[in-house]
């Protein structure tokens, strides 16, 4: 693994952020509060108020308007000028930004309370925080049972990543003309409907767990593609059960980060069992040491503690070593790597290793 990070901060910076990690739940609700009660939204409009304007306009206490903006001081996401509040870059992006919405609306939802079980999470290997939104051994089991509120912020948060890759990876998918895919972990068929929609002849087997599959068949349905797209359900975690063979693809897409290394080898080696020479292996993956800005490395770091304490207890966000390491141990060579499809992923062609 390569160097990551030095410790160059002189003490008052350190001091600084020390505290900023000590109060960061209690701030997190302070931003939350600003953006949802309007009052980010208000100093976006008005430029600049003071905390009486805003009190008397959003029909709020003077007290918790000032408790607000006074938070949002250290936050910087306001700053004070002749008693009036202005709106900085960072306070737009926790009103505006739809990445930072999603992400704020990911760790209220379905974080906020499970990520207290961390420790738990940790010394027994089992996601402890999981038990505040239901009763599963993993959180994929129950994603067709969560609450709508939760439901939507899991499922925003999943899409929000993958959509943005679509354009990109469609010519590269498709450049030698398949004629069939195995979109193994295929959740609710969004990318399947999406290769169908690009290339009017393609057939597409989604493989998935009987919650996810059923939602599949019904997206699947409501889009009229009954004729080429099929969804079976499959315990993904059980090596006895092969994948289907003659497929052109076999795509797994933010897919690996859902299992362990070793669960990951079992699920590459099903692939490799189930190709010809011919077929191609896809992985598409946010890996954290492959990223452009110190920002999606940071949210992918806060993604992997998810994994950890609510999806599975054995899962995480990995570094490309790790992964490319697997690819090699189940008998495969990388013919493409594609980094940065989409906002920070990395798209990965391999094929069976020829002896």
């Amino acid at each position: 693994m390569k160097d990551f990070g030095s410790d160059k901060k002189n003490v008052v910076q350190a001091n600084l952020d020390a505290q900023k990690i000590a109060f960061a739940p209690i701030m997190f609700q302070a931003a939350k509060s600003l953006r949802n009660l309007g009052i980010l939204e208000y100093l976006f409009n008005k430029n600049k108020a003071s905390i009486e304007t805003i009190a008397a306009e959003l029909n709020l206490s003077i007290y918790g308007v000032k408790v607000l903006l006074e938070a949002g001081l250290s936050l910087e996401m306001v700053y004070l000028k002749d008693n009036e509040f202005i709106l900085t870059k960072t306070g737009y992006f926790i009103l505006r930004d739809k990445m930072t919405n999603i992400n704020m609306d990911f760790t209220q939802d379905v974080n906020y309370l499970a990520i207290n079980h961390l420790e738990e999470s940790i010394v027994n290997g089992k996601p402890a925080g999981l038990k505040e939104l239901g009763d599963w051994d993993t959180v994929y089991i129950g994603l067709s049972e969560l609450p709508e509120k939760i439901k939507k912020s899991w499922f925003d948060f999943d899409h929000f990543y993958s959509d943005y890759t679509f354009p990109e990876i469609m010519p590269i998918l498709f450049g030698n003309n398949p004629k069939s895919f195995l979109d193994v972990g295929g959740n609710t068929g969004k990318f399947s409907m999406q290769c169908a929609k690009y290339d009017p002849t393609v057939k597409i087997t989604i493989l998935d767990l009987p919650g996810q599959a059923n939602v599949a068949r019904k997206n699947i349905a409501d889009a009229g593609f009954e004729d080429r797209i099929s969804a079976i359900d499959t315990n993904l975690l059980d090596n006895s059960i092969p994948f289907p063979k003659g497929n052109d693809i076999i795509w797994m897409s933010q897919f690996i980060d859902c299992f362990s290394l070793e669960e990951i080898y079992g699920l590459f080696r099903r692939a490799y069992e189930a190709m010809t020479n011919d077929a191609s292996f896809y992985i598409l993956e946010t890996f954290w040491d492959l990223q452009k800005f110190q920002a999606s490395t940071y949210s992918l770091h806060a993604t992997s503690l998810y994994f950890t304490a609510v999806a599975n207890g054995n899962s995480q966000m990995f570094h490309s070593e790790d992964i490319l390491k697997v690819i090699e141990k189940a008998g495969f060579v990388v013919d493409e790597m594609h980094d940065i499809i989409g906002m920070s992923h990395t798209l990965i062609k391999c094929k069976k290793r020829v002896s």
